[in-house]
């Protein structure tokens, strides 16, 4: 396996904090978090190197289990870097760098493994101004709810809220003998603009955008779900393969 993969796989372990493996998107189309069209829209915006956040409420939702899974399609040509403050910081004076992923383990002040907050969150979202790409996960429910805590509560400006350029909530489904986890609603921004509401399971709202490239990952994810392919190395693996076409 290529040593790229090797270290991008290491650093989405290095997110699990429940064991066990960590899911990649095709198990998640399996799983029946998100379906094809939506996971092709995902991965087409991903891929190009939007930014992006996964929030929940309640703990235990899977907010790290999808992040990982949208982490792994990622440009193949962007390494994977743990956000912990002093990287953040740094990352922030320096100013130029080659283009990374920085990942924030989750948004909260607890004094976890890259978690981020207050001055090191501000340097945080600041670095997307440089040209870097930023993933994350956060307690909030809605668009409001992650506006409220990262803008007023840590004063980030709204320019660097606007961009993260895919917001992404969670929720359960419970039935009488099962529960099952889903995306259930995703914004999205230019990266300038405010975010505007493009998806909403619950109310069947499906304003996803599409186009060729869009298609093409679609295809991409179909095909992939036809073969015995689940693990995110085995992913990640065919994900790299399938940006350096032509």
């Amino acid at each position: 396996m290529d040593e790229s993969i090797v270290r991008h796989c290491a650093e989405m372990n290095r997110c699990n904090q429940r064991g066990g493996r960590m899911l990649s998107i095709i198990d998640l189309l399996d799983a029946g978090t998100l379906d094809l069209d939506l996971a092709a829209y995902l991965m087409a915006r991903i891929s190009r190197g939007a930014s992006f956040m996964v929030g929940a409420r309640p703990g235990g939702l899977g907010k790290t289990t999808v992040m990982c899974a949208l982490l792994n399609l990622i440009p193949a040509d962007v390494e994977v870097v743990a956000a912990t403050p002093e990287v953040v910081r740094r990352a922030a004076r320096a100013g130029s760098l080659p283009r990374n992923c920085y990942v924030c383990h989750e948004l909260g002040s607890g004094r976890y493994f890259a978690y981020l907050w207050g001055a090191d969150l501000r340097a945080y979202c600041s670095l997307a101004a440089m040209g870097h790409v930023l993933a994350t996960n956060l307690h909030a429910d809605d668009l409001d709810d992650a506006q409220e805590q990262i803008c007023a509560e840590n004063l980030v400006p709204i320019s660097d809220f606007n961009a993260f350029h895919l917001l992404v909530f969670l929720r359960m489904d419970r039935g009488l003998r099962t529960a099952r986890r889903r995306i259930d609603k995703v914004y999205v921004s230019d990266g300038v603009s405010p975010h505007t509401l493009v998806f909403d399971a619950s109310k069947r709202t499906n304003r996803l955008p599409g186009d060729s490239w869009t298609a093409r990952c679609r295809a991409f994810l179909n095909e992939t779900l036809q073969t015995g392919v689940r693990t995110i190395e085995q992913t990640r693996e065919r994900v790299v393969a399938f940006l350096a076409r032509p």
